[in-house]
């Protein structure tokens, strides 16, 4: 039998209790600040980027890993599992260029069988897929059933969430100039989705606390009734508004529990501070 092992990147976002049991080897992203390089989540923290975020009047940025590093990760990786099929589900192609690095990679390396997936979502969205593909794989299934679990979860995903400004998506160039004057125009507050890969404007409300709670209808309104396979609160480190938008979520949703997972730097970046949204998907 074939020996598979799951890879993923930095932004897949699974929270600790499920990284734990996943165990899914991850390459990093990185963020840039102030003339300095931090590998995402490892020599920066989330909640050491979520005060910096708020404190210093300069933007990071960030960046995929090279062609190169994916070649050291992917031959580590070989080697560390004893295998030559390597299955890597990554970040939206159109966020990012990571698979890209990634394709690039895999030309390097003709001895070994590497399966590229490309999410379409980021965060939790990106995580579910990264975890449904361990999940098949532990089941012992033939690449094709796995690459097929895998889409089946992508093609029922939905990742909604609100911001409290667009002015972090549009920086990143993530979302364009007239959706952004759109959401900042008389303070409202945007909901927006991840939709064909790319962040989409989708609602705008008055509030944060309206926005939050249409997060969590819209959830509901997409499950028409169906108990989630799977659903994740993500979000920058919202305080308060966490609780919130989980009691809302087992109320309206009939769940005892929900994952809840904060957005690494490198995701953080884009979103800024405040984002909070639901990852969650139904299938039969």
């Amino acid at each position: 039998m074939e020996r598979y092992v799951v890879v993923t990147d930095s932004t897949a976002n699974l929270p600790p209790e499920l990284a734990e049991v996943y165990a899914v080897p991850e390459i990093p992203l990185t963020v840039h600040w102030d003339g300095e390089d931090y590998v995402d989540g490892v020599t920066l923290d989330a909640h050491t980027f979520y005060s910096w975020l708020q404190e210093r009047s300069s933007f990071p940025t960030t960046s995929q890993p090279s062609p190169g590093a994916f070649i050291e990760f992917f031959q580590k990786v070989s080697e560390e599992y004893q295998t030559k099929n390597i299955i890597g589900v990554f970040i939206s192609s159109d966020l990012s260029g990571t698979l890209a690095s990634a394709v690039q990679a895999k030309a390097q390396l003709p001895d070994l069988e590497i399966s590229l997936v490309d999410s379409r979502f980021v965060s939790m969205g990106h995580g579910f897929q990264v975890m449904a593909a361990v999940d098949a794989v532990r089941e012992g299934l033939a690449l094709d059933a796995i690459l097929e679990r895998i889409r089946q979860v992508r093609d029922s995903m939905s990742v909604v969430f609100a911001v409290d400004t667009l002015e972090y998506l549009h920086r990143g160039g993530r979302i364009g100039g007239a959706a952004r004057l759109l959401g900042t125009a008389l303070s409202l507050k945007p909901v927006l989705q991840i939709a064909s890969g790319k962040v989409m404007p989708l609602e705008k409300v008055r509030k944060r606390r309206k926005s939050l709670q249409r997060v969590v209808e819209i959830a509901a309104e997409r499950l028409e009734g169906r108990t989630p396979t799977g659903v994740a609160i993500i979000h920058a480190e919202a305080g308060d508004d966490v609780a919130l938008v989980e009691h809302l979520v087992k109320a309206r949703l009939g769940l005892d529990h929900v994952h809840k997972s904060v957005l690494t730097p490198v995701v953080g970046t884009h979103g800024g501070p405040g984002t909070l949204g639901l990852a969650f998907y139904a299938v039969e």
